[in-house]
């Protein structure tokens, strides 16, 4: 039977020390704790615990120190350090990440959620949900009740509080909509653009957190030429296309340029893939431990008796995807509609089934769905790519997300 995950908490508030201690018990997990952070690190150093919970103002060594030397130890670099404190500035709580921490929990301490905030570090979870779809321009109506009529939006939601929002479709404004309901507590986002076709980014000014100053983002994509991320979002908010610009940002943005490359991020690899789509297209990869998402969209795979077909580009993608739990990709098409829409940037059944064949994909979600499909069209390509799926033998399950899903590794 295996051992309870064992916790080490460092307060010199005793009364804290012990609710903290409560809580943690009845959860079922194992706790020392000591008042005095100097004694705290020598017995850290030899009972090894998986988490410490460590106050931020404490006499002796502060909380700060206390990570900054428990991330010297080689033996415990595994140990996940959560710093519990009532100091809420973003400062603090930035300067912790820095120094080791994986998450920060502002006091005072709340009982019904400490628990779910505490197993979200010891779970190492990542969290997808999506908020949007479709491709090409949003449809709603009776026809896409079930799977939503928002076009592309995704979020990862990762250790260390980092959170990643991929395309600004439509679907941003749901998610808009949900942060704000939720008090815009994520101060730190990178948002990932595929390209800047208007389905993935004609959405984003209407994202209200990037409005309120505290709050900051990075965008992320691919240039085209010497047209660089910065223009490409701004200039569909120039006072012409709509009426507010990005000098209204309250929030810190930024911009970053990405090409075929590998980046890391707080211990999570990026990892950035060219994709066969009219401009330049990137598909992403994100990795944690040994767990991992990609998000292909928009891409084309032509059929094999097409003269363009590339044996080497679908090698290269299926390389890229390989072994991911979850595989997010166009699925635009059924084969027989893609046969009147070579050439438009965006794939059919069939290939897609062979590339999470190819890929060893865990988990095949289908996305991007063109804006003539209902609900029942796109039943009708989870049936279809199933069965070609079992027709090759391939061990992939395959299902379409709908809005609003929810999925964690």
């Amino acid at each position: 039977m295996p051992q309870p995950v064992h916790f080490y908490i460092v307060d010199d508030d005793p009364m804290i020390l012990e609710m903290e201690e409560i809580l943690l018990v009845g959860a079922g997990y194992q706790v020392s704790k000591s008042t005095s952070s100097v004694q705290a690190m020598g017995e850290i150093i030899l009972k090894r615990p998986d988490v410490v919970i460590v106050d931020m103002m404490m006499p002796e060594l502060d909380g700060l120190e206390l990570c900054k030397r428990i991330r010297e130890i080689g033996d415990l670099k595994n140990t996940k350090i959560i710093v519990v404190s009532a100091k809420a500035y973003e400062f603090d709580k930035r300067r912790a990440f820095q120094l080791g921490a994986n998450s920060y929990i502002t006091k005072p301490i709340n009982s019904e959620t400490f628990i779910a905030q505490i197993e979200e570090v010891v779970s190492d979870r990542v969290t997808l949900k999506f908020w949007g779809v479709h491709g090409t321009l949003p449809v709603p109506g009776k026809k896409t009740l079930r799977y939503g009529g928002n076009t592309s939006c995704v979020t990862l939601s990762l250790v260390n509080e980092q959170f990643f929002i991929f395309d600004a479709g439509s679907g941003i404004k749901e998610l808009s909509n949900y942060m704000m309901s939720q008090g815009n507590k994520q101060k730190v986002t990178k948002i990932f653009i595929s390209h800047p076709h208007w389905d993935h980014i004609n959405a984003l000014p209407f994202y209200v957190p990037l409005y309120i100053p505290g709050s900051e983002f990075e965008i992320c994509g691919s240039k085209h030429g010497d047209l660089t991320m910065r223009h490409l979002i701004g200039s569909q908010m120039d006072g012409i296309y709509f009426p507010i610009t990005m000098k209204e940002f309250g929030a810190r943005v930024y911009f970053r340029d990405l090409k075929e490359e590998k980046i890391t991020i707080a211990g999570i690899t990026v990892q950035t893939m060219l994709l066969n789509h009219p401009g330049n297209c990137l598909g992403y990869r994100v990795g944690y431990k040994d767990k991992s998402v990609c998000y292909v969209t928009d891409n084309e795979l032509y059929l094999p008796e097409n003269p363009l077909y590339n044996e080497a580009y679908v090698n290269k993608l299926s390389d890229f995807v390989r072994g991911t739990d979850i595989l997010i990709t166009d699925t635009t098409y059924t084969d027989e509609e893609y046969r009147a829409k070579v050439g438009w940037g965006h794939s059919c059944v069939s290939r897609v089934a062979d590339l999470a064949h190819r890929g060893e994909v865990k988990s095949l979600h289908l996305f991007h769905h063109d804006p003539d499909q209902s609900d029942d069209a796109i039943d009708g390509k989870i049936e279809q790519v199933r069965a070609k799926l079992a027709e090759l033998g391939s061990g992939t399950k395959c299902l379409a997300p709908a809005e609003g899903d929810t999925f964690i590794i």
